[in-house]
C-alpha cells in the first residue's frame, strides 16, 4: 500500500509539474508588442530555412484501403482525403482543405489526453484567424471586398497580402500567412513523428516510444523556435504521451504491421503538403516572419 501511494503521488506530482510550466507558458502563444522584439515568445525569429530537415520514409506498397475506424472522432481516410484535396491544384496549396487536414489533426491531439489539448487549443485559434480572414476582407479593410478569392489558396492569400501590405517583415502582425507559417512548422512535427512510428526496431531489438519520437521531432520542427521555457514544458508533455499500442488503435490498427502501410501514406501525404506550402513561403521570403 505504500509503495502504490507513492506511485500515485509521483504521478501526481508529474501532472502537476506539466500544468504549471503550461500556465506559465501560455501567455508565449498569444500576440505581444513592443519594438525591436524578434517575434513572439512563443515563435521568436529562427533558422527555419536552415534547419535540417530528414527526409519522412516513401511508402513502399500501394497505399492501403483506409478504413473508418468506429467509434472514434479522429479518422485517418479523412484526413487523407483533405490532405490529397489542399493539392489538387498544381504548385499551389488550397487553403479550405488544408484547414480542414488540421481539424483532423486537432481531433488527433486532442485523443491522445487533456495536457496535448492545452496545445491543440492555440491552433484553433489560429484556423479560426485565417478562416475570418478568408471570410472578410482583410486586416483594416485591406484586402478588398472584391478580391473574393484572395484567400482560397496559399498562394494567392501570400501575393495579396504583400500587395496589400499585410505583410510585415519587420515586426509581428495577424496575417494569414504569419499565421500559417505557425501551422506549416507544426505540421512538420506532426508528420515526423507519425513517420517515426513506421520505423524498425534498433539494434536492441526496441521501438522508441511514441514520447521519444515527438520529442526527436520536435528539436527539428519547432525547438529552434521556441524559447528555453516552452521547450522544457514540451518535454514534459512528452513524457505524459501514450503508449505506441494507443497511437496504432488511432488508424484503426491492431499491430505494428497493420499500422505501418497507413502511416506511411498519412506521413507521405502531410510531406507533401508541407513541401508544397514550403516552398511557396520560401518564394516569397516568409520562413522567418516575426
Amino acid at each position: 500500500m505504500v509503495t502504490l501511494g507513492r506511485t500515485a503521488l509521483l504521478h501526481c506530482l508529474l501532472f502537476s509539474a506539466i500544468l504549471a510550466l503550461i500556465v506559465l507558458v501560455s501567455s508565449m502563444w498569444l500576440p505581444q508588442g513592443g519594438d525591436g522584439d524578434c517575434g513572439p515568445a512563443h515563435f521568436p525569429c529562427g533558422t527555419y530555412r536552415k534547419t535540417p530537415q530528414p527526409p519522412l520514409a516513401e511508402p513502399d506498397r500501394a497505399p492501403p484501403l483506409i478504413r473508418e475506424c468506429p467509434g472514434q472522432s479522429f479518422q485517418a481516410s479523412r484526413l487523407l482525403r483533405f490532405l490529397t484535396s489542399s493539392l489538387s491544384v498544381a504548385d499551389d496549396v488550397l487553403l479550405e482543405p488544408y484547414l480542414q487536414s488540421w481539424d483532423q489533426l486537432i481531433t488527433f491531439m486532442e485523443s491522445l489526453g487533456p495536457v496535448v489539448s492545452f496545445f491543440s487549443q492555440k491552433v484553433k485559434e489560429k484556423l479560426e484567424l485565417l478562416r475570418r480572414l478568408a471570410g472578410t476582407p482583410g486586416p483594416k479593410g485591406a484586402v478588398r471586398r472584391g478580391a473574393v478569392d484572395a484567400y482560397r489558396s496559399v498562394r494567392s492569400m501570400a501575393e495579396v497580402e504583400i500587395r496589400a501590405g499585410v505583410v510585415d517583415f519587420t515586426q509581428r502582425t495577424d496575417s494569414g500567412c504569419r499565421t500559417l507559417l505557425r501551422l506549416h512548422r507544426s505540421l512538420l512535427w506532426l508528420a515526423m513523428t507519425l513517420d517515426g512510428l513506421t520505423h524498425a526496431p534498433d539494434r536492441h531489438g526496441r521501438l522508441k516510444t511514441p514520447g521519444e519520437l515527438s520529442s526527436d521531432a520536435y528539436q527539428v520542427a519547432l525547438a529552434p523556435h521556441h524559447p528555453w521555457v516552452l521547450r522544457q514544458a514540451a518535454e514534459l508533455v512528452f513524457l505524459a504521451l501514450p503508449d505506441r499500442e494507443y497511437f496504432l488503435r488511432l488508424v484503426c490498427a491492431q499491430n505494428q504491421p497493420e499500422a505501418e502501410p497507413v502511416l506511411r501514406v498519412i506521413s507521405r501525404a502531410l510531406e507533401k503538403v508541407h513541401g508544397a506550402t514550403q516552398r511557396i513561403l520560401e518564394e516569397h521570403a516568409m520562413l522567418d516572419l516575426p
